[in-house]
């Protein structure tokens, strides 16, 4: 009898969980500081409510996006060991803002069209804050 209960229980809280699980975006980016020598820098995860891009910019002790050096498509879920090839040189020390933009407002699928400060595939800001991990180039 305790059993049936403790499962009905489970149940019953799962059941009004879902509702707040739905409301709760699940976009993040993990990563790490990492050598760029190779000409990429790679998340080891990233998540997202759409299909999207990861998308890599200049940043500094600011903590502000500057400008693109880097783009990789991403889909709606879970995504690992996420690559961006670096589209110019990044040295040793420079900090590199990994964020996630979607694929909204552009004119073509499938093609980053992002401009520092356009809203063609533009970041994303569940609750007003970027999605984003700032790493430095080693």
């Amino acid at each position: 009898m305790k059993t049936k209960f403790a499962l009905s229980g489970i149940a019953a809280a799962m059941m009004l969980a879902a509702p707040a699980l739905a409301d709760n975006h699940m976009a993040g980016v993990v990563a790490a500081n990492q050598s760029v020598a190779g000409g990429t820098v790679t998340a080891a995860k990233v998540s997202a409510d759409a299909n999207g891009w990861l998308v890599v910019h200049r940043t500094d002790a600011s903590g502000k996006p500057g400008p693109v050096v880097g783009h990789a498509p991403i889909k709606a879920g879970m995504n690992q060991d996420v690559t961006a090839i670096l589209t110019e040189p990044v040295a040793k020390g420079d900090m590199l803002m990994l964020m996630v933009h979607s694929e909204a407002g552009g004119m073509k699928t499938g093609i980053f069209e992002y401009t520092l400060g356009a809203k063609e595939d533009g970041p994303i800001k569940p609750g007003g804050k970027l999605v984003m991990k700032v790493v430095t180039a080693e």
